[in-house]
C-alpha cells in the first residue's frame, strides 16, 4: 500500500496511526497538495490527502472511507470501529466531531497564511466553532473515565480526537488554551504516549495541503 500525504494532516496521520496499530505496512510518500499537486493528481483528481493506494492499484480516498475499508479488510474482530450497532453510532460522532475540530483548525490557518486580506467574519465563525467542538468533547470525555472514549478498548475516536487536538495545539495555541479542556488535553497526552503515535509524527510548520 502507499500512503499519500504529510503527517501534519491530522487526517493524513489518523490513518497512518491506524495502519500502524493493525501492522499493515505502507510505503509513505510525504506528498503536499500545494507542493506536490502534480503527483497527486493522477491519484486523486481533488489533489487532497489522504490518499491511500491499495496493493492491486485500487484508490481509496477521504480519511472516513478509508478507514472504513481498512476495518473490513482486517475484520469485526479487530477493527477500531464496530460494524454495526448504538455503539457503531456513538464512535462514529466522536470521529466526526473531531474530524470537524480539525477542518475547522485547518481552514484558520489557510486563512491566515494564505490570504492577504483576512476575514474577520470567517476568523470568527471558525474560532466559535472550534470551541464549540472542544466544549462538547470535554463534556463527552469527562462522562467517560476510562482509558479511552469507549472502555478499556480504544477506537478511531480515540485516534481522530487525539489528531485533532494535538494539531489545534500546534497550529492554534495562542488561540486555544488546551488546558482549559483538562480531559481533552489529557485525552491527547494519552494518545501521543502510545508507540504508534510516536512511530507517526511531524511538527507543524504551516500548510502542506488539503486534508479529509
Amino acid at each position: 500500500m502507499i500512503l499519500i500525504g504529510q503527517y501534519d494532516s491530522p487526517f493524513v496521520r489518523r490513518v497512518a496511526i491506524a495502519l500502524t496499530l493493525y501492522g499493515l505496512a505502507y510505503e509513505h510518500r510525504p506528498w503536499s497538495t500545494f507542493g506536490d499537486a502534480g503527483q497527486i493528481a493522477p491519484f486523486n483528481p481533488l489533489r487532497r490527502v489522504p490518499t491511500l493506494v491499495l496493493d492491486d492499484g485500487e484508490v481509496l480516498i477521504e480519511s472516513a472511507a478509508i478507514l472504513d475499508a481498512i476495518d473490513e479488510r482486517v475484520g469485526e474482530a479487530r477493527a477500531l470501529c464496530p460494524r454495526h450497532g448504538a455503539l457503531r453510532r456513538r464512535v462514529l460522532q466522536v470521529c466526526a466531531l473531531g474530524a470537524g475540530l480539525a477542518d475547522k483548525a485547518v481552514a484558520l490557518v489557510y486563512e491566515r497564511v494564505l490570504h492577504d486580506a483576512t476575514s474577520r467574519m470567517w476568523i470568527d465563525r471558525c474560532r466559535g466553532q472550534v470551541t464549540a467542538v472542544l466544549d462538547a468533547l470535554e463534556i463527552d470525555r469527562t462522562s467517560s473515565p476510562g482509558p479511552w472514549w469507549f472502555g478499556a478498548d480504544m477506537t478511531h475516536a480515540d485516534i481522530m480526537v487525539g489528531c485533532a487536538v494535538r494539531f489545534v495545539g500546534e497550529a492554534h495555541g495562542e488561540v486555544f488554551d488546551l488546558g482549559l479542556w483538562p480531559a481533552l488535553y489529557a485525552h491527547a497526552a494519552r494518545c501521543e504516549a502510545l508507540p504508534a503515535f510516536g512511530a507517526v509524527q511531524q511538527p507543524f510548520s504551516g500548510p502542506s495541503g488539503g486534508a479529509t
